[in-house]
């Protein structure tokens, strides 16, 4: 008796594993093909360049000074666009938009840790071989990091930084915590193609609630944002590398802000919910003395779509005391 219920629950948990295998597999087929769906939607806008075997995708108008900007984490490109500071920049510059590694239509392949450093050293390549020479870097969120990476390790690379919503000096944050298990090889994999896609559907709106507070989320942000693509299993890899890069880059770099010699714009929301700007950006302008900065009251993360006037003018600004070419 005791033998064949020992064999009865055996085989009930074999058949248990074999059901949740089963789900699982189908979950991510699922996904899969939801991701498809979700490209085909929002096919790339821009050009590609394929960057030390990695291909990048970017948007380029306009003709003038180079600018080029660099989104924060789940995002992608398009986010210049949306919030109209790329077309504005167009009329007056060169502007780049780049997808960074594993965002929007970009690869991120497995192998480095793609910290800020790792993309910094990707993009000051391919600045060399779309002939962007010495532009003024636009940093968002986590953009910023990537943009003082560009500053302090490839200093031909970048001739001025406006530095929006950034986070600079590392702090206990409990989403780089959470982002940890997607972020790790086989666990995260698993997670990425089955339950995370979903989970981070449900979320997107409570997240972009949250970024965009205390305004409103824009209301045709579907239509110009492609906030879909964030959630597809690859981006999903890209956003957990990089919210388990954000501090330990912070602390290795934060020691090297002073240094810096090249013009530095720093633009902050008053009441961003994301990260404690008057922590961090009013301690950044600090540190770097010759910087300016400009708090925008009434915005939060997404600063740039509160102020994109001001994004522009201090991009301006910046191409106004860019230095000859060579010197």
């Amino acid at each position: 008796m005791a033998s064949q219920l020992t064999e009865y629950r055996g085989s009930g948990l074999a058949g248990g594993m074999g059901i949740a295998a089963l789900a699982l597999g189908g979950l991510a087929l699922a996904n899969a093909l939801i991701a498809k769906r979700d490209e085909r939607r929002y096919p790339p806008r821009g050009r590609f360049v394929t960057v030390d075997g990695v291909r990048l995708h970017y948007l380029e108008a306009g003709s003038g000074p180079p600018v080029v900007v660099l989104h924060g984490n789940v995002s992608a490109a398009d986010d210049a666009l949306a919030s109209g500071i790329f077309d504005r920049l167009a009329q007056n510059h060169r502007v780049v938009a780049f997808d960074r590694p594993g965002m929007g239509h970009s690869e991120r392949p497995r192998g480095p840790d793609w910290t800020p450093e790792d993309q910094a050293r990707l993009l000051a390549h391919a600045f060399a071989m779309l002939g962007i020479d010495r532009p003024v870097v636009i940093g968002h969120s986590y953009g910023t990091l990537v943009a003082l990476a560009l500053a302090l390790d490839h200093p031909d690379a970048a001739d001025g930084l406006v530095l929006m919503a950034g986070y600079y000096f590392p702090t206990k944050r409990l989403d780089a915590l959470l982002a940890a298990p997607a972020a790790v090889p086989v666990v995260g994999d698993l997670l990425r193609h089955t339950v995370s896609p979903p989970f981070a559907k449900v979320m997107m709106p409570a997240v972009l609630k949250t970024l965009f507070a205390p305004r409103p989320v824009p209301d045709d942000l579907e239509e110009t944002f492609p906030a879909a693509l964030t959630t597809r299993p690859g981006q999903l890899r890209a956003n957990a590398q990089d919210g388990v890069t954000l501090v330990p880059a912070a602390e290795r770099m934060q020691h090297r802000y002073a240094g810096l010699r090249l013009p530095v714009a720093i633009i902050a929301g008053l009441e961003d919910r994301v990260v404690e700007q008057r922590e961090q950006s009013g301690r950044l302008h600090r540190v770097i003395p010759h910087s300016t900065l400009h708090w925008v009251p009434d915005a939060g993360h997404m600063v740039h779509y509160a102020a994109p006037g001001l994004v522009v003018r201090s991009v301006d600004q910046l191409a106004a005391e860019r230095a000859p070419a060579g010197s």
